[in-house]
């Protein structure tokens, strides 16, 4: 699975992981995301990779209990 929010793009960053020493080696921060059922557009449901951001923001639209059912 990449590691790419499939609404906003957000992606793995790089940084340092920093002792108290201040020795410096690489690191990842990934970014939280979630498999979720959406809506597109189109009305079509499909499962997609989204960050915690885009969902709590609303950008993403899940499908109703009823739809579902149906």
């Amino acid at each position: 699975m990449s590691k790419v929010c499939e609404y906003c793009g957000k992606r793995p960053q790089v940084g340092n992981n920093v002792s108290h020493a201040n020795n410096k080696s690489k690191r990842r921060f990934e970014p939280n995301l979630f498999k979720v059922r959406a809506v597109k557009k189109s009305g079509e449901v499909c499962t997609v990779t989204v960050c915690t951001r885009c969902l709590r923001s609303g950008e993403v639209v899940k499908p109703s209990v009823r739809e579902s059912a149906e």
